[in-house]
């Protein structure tokens, strides 16, 4: 397998490579949809197919995602052909510091990139991804909801020493990936504050690393989620990603994980609208249907993308920059 994974490398930095993709934003947050000249990465699941993309493909990531051709705050989505026929698409997520289990901001702007293209009209239609399907609906206003994965509290009140700040206490829980939320952080939660909140919510994610706080199965918990009083909506967060950038939108698989929050606490019925705002001030709309097992919710998230560009990404073979810039580990 290493020979092979090889041989495709030196192959590939043989020629130059065109791979077609278009851009948008969710909220603020940016997707880039891979249409074309991604890896091939064969048959599967998409958990067994990113799988592939990580071990043998990676390079291709770096080139799409950072610099001198993505950003820090760029997630990538590579479509793929569906194991079942009925799906729209398969997804694979991927960002700066690596691969996700899901995305909603992600999965909103493949849903627009899809309809534009033409390959969607207004109307239901799944999304194959590695942790699970999900449905979605394109309105004809040009909102997208989709009903993410079933999204569960972990853990309650779990206390964390952070540094320079003392003991923290939030609550782990799954919302397509690992969230640990924290509302008693005693920031303020403007753009403004930006430094201060990175810097509070980068310690609080190494501590939870290094005191063995995890997910289930042992998983890592990669994003961290502060939340506050919000003037335009029921609640504000800031949501740091696992390569250390925010998210400038509301957060889909953070909203999902603050929605089984919620529900664990009786603080939202099923049913009843719960209105997110992001640090940037955007916003999704989101409910909840009880899951099928206890604790359990199955998420519904609206929002809206906006295309920002087609184009052609180039990777020449003497470029020295040709798969991105490279940057330390995040971890």
């Amino acid at each position: 397998m290493l020979a092979y994974v090889y041989f495709s490398f030196m192959q590939n930095a043989q020629h130059e490579i065109r791979i077609s993709v278009m851009d948008s934003h969710t909220a603020g947050e940016p997707t880039r949809v891979v249409l074309a000249g991604g890896p091939e990465l064969g048959a599967g699941s998409m958990a067994e197919r990113r799988e592939r993309f990580r071990s043998q493909f990676d390079h291709y990531r770096q080139a799409l995602i950072h610099e001198p051709r993505g950003c820090d705050a760029l997630v990538g989505a590579l479509l793929c052909p569906p194991e079942d026929p009925a799906s729209a698409a398969g997804v694979i997520f991927f960002n700066n510091a690596g691969y996700l289990g899901m995305c909603g901001h992600g999965a909103i702007g493949v849903a627009a990139t899809l309809h534009v293209l033409g390959r969607l009209g207004p109307g239901k239609f799944q999304l194959e991804t590695p942790v699970g399907n999900i449905q979605c609906q394109q309105h004809a206003n040009g909102e997208t909801t989709i009903s993410n994965v079933a999204s569960y509290r972990y853990r309650p009140a779990v206390k964390v020493t952070a540094p320079g700040r003392g003991e923290i206490t939030g609550d782990i829980a799954w919302g397509g990936n690992w969230f640990f939320l924290v509302e008693d952080h005693g920031l303020t939660l403007e753009i403004e504050n930006l430094p201060a909140l990175t810097e509070f919510a980068c310690g609080l994610r190494q501590a939870l690393a290094s005191q063995g706080i995890t997910g289930a199965n042992r998983e890592e918990i990669d994003h961290i989620e502060l939340t506050g009083p919000s003037r335009k909506a029921a609640a504000r967060n800031f949501v740091l990603c696992p390569g250390l950038a925010y998210d400038r939108s509301p957060c889909g698989t953070g909203t999902s994980a603050k929605l089984a929050c919620l529900h664990a606490d009786g603080k939202l019925k099923p049913g009843e609208i719960w209105r997110q705002e992001s640090i940037i001030g955007s916003q999704f709309s989101a409910s909840y249907e009880a899951g099928d097992q206890p604790g359990y919710v199955r998420p519904y998230i609206t929002g809206r993308a906006h295309i920002t560009s087609q184009a052609e990404i180039i990777l020449q073979p003497e470029d020295p920059f040709r798969w991105g810039i490279t940057v330390p580990d995040h971890g």
